[in-house]
């Protein structure tokens, strides 16, 4: 197993990409922290998994868009499980507005939730790590949505744009403590964000000819948090089935 004795949070972990790479964390010797506003997905998560694997999930509520409340939860998962090893930034929310349509209420709640709790949750978990003198793996989800322009999102595409360069640069800032950083940038993996339904006909374009599913990107979180990655630094790895290659 490759995450043996390891131990991570999750953000945003009560559906979709944050649930299957708990999950898989889990399969793989970690015991992890499913982190998620919502309550009741979060302790669904937990649940399931600790029927399986006894122990090794907790379910945390935070708002990551709060340096208190990120605060807490650092604070409780240390005090649960010992420390931090692994901080995977997945919670995300997203707009479908034009640069006149949306409101500075919207554009500010994608920023939070998208790119500020980045910073927070990296700044906690981070401090942690070098406290206890881990070498620790932070992952961020990007989007191919931070590579591209798009019609019909605004904030969305601005606030993944800065969490790869967000990611670059506390990469550098974190890797004399022994830290690596990196990214994934998925494409129209699973449900759309902030819904839990996938729509049958959901757009795709890519080279693999299928849609991404969630565990397609737990697959690529759990070779970044191993040591199979153990050379990669300040990365984006997109696993999109190619969808970057072939933007028209």
């Amino acid at each position: 197993m490759r995450l043996q004795n390891q131990i991570a949070i999750v953000t945003g972990a009560g559906r979709n990409i944050g649930e299957d790479i708990a999950k898989l964390f889990v399969q793989e010797g970690a015991r992890v922290a499913v982190v998620d506003l919502d309550p009741g997905r979060g302790s669904r998560v937990a649940g399931e998994i600790n029927a399986k694997n006894p122990g090794r999930a907790i379910a945390v509520v935070c708002d990551v868009a709060s340096p208190s409340s990120v605060e807490k939860m650092v604070q409780t998962v240390v005090k649960e499980f010992g420390g931090v090893d692994i901080l995977v930034n997945n919670a995300a929310w997203t707009d479908h507005k034009t640069l006149f349509d949306i409101t500075e209420e919207e554009w500010d709640r994608v920023m939070n939730i998208c790119l500020r709790s980045v910073w927070y949750c990296t700044r906690q978990a981070a401090r942690v790590m070098i406290d206890q003198k881990r070498r620790g793996k932070i992952i961020n989800i990007a989007s191919t949505s931070g590579h591209w322009g798009r019609k019909e999102a605004t904030a969305y595409t601005t606030a993944k744009a800065g969490v790869l360069n967000l990611t670059r640069s506390i990469a550098v800032q974190l890797a004399p403590e022994g830290i690596r950083v990196n990214s994934i940038s998925p494409n129209r993996i699973g449900s759309p964000v902030g819904q839990d339904e996938m729509p049958e006909n959901r757009f795709f374009k890519n080279l693999a000819g299928r849609r991404g599913v969630p565990m397609d990107i737990a697959k690529a979180a759990v070779f970044l948090a191993s040591d199979d990655s153990d050379f990669i630094y300040a990365v984006d790895l997109p696993v999109d089935g190619g969808a970057l290659a072939i933007r028209d």
